[in-house]
């Protein structure tokens, strides 16, 4: 069984007045695999922020269902919204989203002090995390004393510390310089290896090319999708560059 479906899903804005509607989302239908490292790519305003936040349980669809673990998240009552989100969903942001009055100890623990978890048990949890993240030696530094690549880092730690079924990453190299983005990158095939589902919203050529699958959005709708299988990162950069061309070009086919 797959871990994330959306099925028929749509969304429709309508202007405050009533008097336009926009159409973000038309028909999306698509499933994530437990395990899986999937980029969404499309040009600005192809509707996938739109899908990201319905994903996230942060907006939601006109119609449309999307079922995470056999759940489904449209029904989920407003007012159990945020637990849902917590232990179920990590999230990791183009801009970090730390809070500056806050270590990054402190912000990475903010989602179980939010569940109620012991501090023991917190710190517990933590430890392999960031000997894994290679952070273990700065958590008690502000955001603000950190390199970009760091925070994110405690980012990606605040994300993986509730054990989420799902990663949601929002342009997550969008705010960093190539080096920091090739770590990050590395760091997402590491924990996708280790078998964290992992699903990434992005511009980037370079940060989709990681990914084992890609699906591309147009017009509100999934456009074509291309499957790592055994590629290597420069065939795989080639494939979603040249597809990405088509649909700058308003093509209708992809190789």
């Amino acid at each position: 069984m797959s871990l994330l479906e959306v099925k028929n899903l749509k969304k429709i804005y309508t202007t405050r007045l009533g008097s336009n509607q926009v159409q973000a989302l038309s028909n999306v239908n698509f499933s994530v695999e437990e395990g899986e490292y999937v980029a969404i790519m499309g040009e600005s305003g192809s509707g996938k922020t739109t899908l990201l936040n319905i994903l996230a349980s942060l907006d939601k669809p006109t119609s449309g269902e999307i079922i995470l673990n056999g759940k489904s998240t449209v029904t989920i009552k407003e007012k159990e919204l945020s637990a849902f989100r917590r232990k179920n969903l990590g999230f990791v942001f183009q801009d970090f989203n730390l809070l500056d009055t806050f270590s990054l100890l402190d912000n990475i623990f903010l989602p179980l002090v939010l569940a109620g978890m012991k501090y023991d048990e917190m710190v517990k949890k933590l430890a392999p995390i960031a000997v894994k993240l290679g952070i273990e030696d700065i958590m008690a530094k502000y955001p603000y004393e950190v390199s970009g690549g760091q925070k994110q880092r405690a980012a990606v730690a605040r994300a993986l510390i509730t054990s989420p079924q799902l990663i949601l990453a929002d342009e997550p190299t969008g705010a960093l310089d190539s080096k920091s983005t090739e770590q990050l990158l590395e760091l997402f095939t590491k924990i996708n290896n280790e078998g964290q589902t992992i699903l990434m919203v992005t511009h980037s050529v370079k940060a989709a090319s990681s990914a084992k699958r890609v699906l591309f959005i147009k017009d509100g709708e999934v456009f074509h999708q291309i499957y790592r299988a055994s590629m290597k990162e420069e065939e795989m950069y080639q494939k979603i560059s040249n597809t990405l061309t088509v649909l700058a070009t308003g093509g209708e086919q992809v190789e």
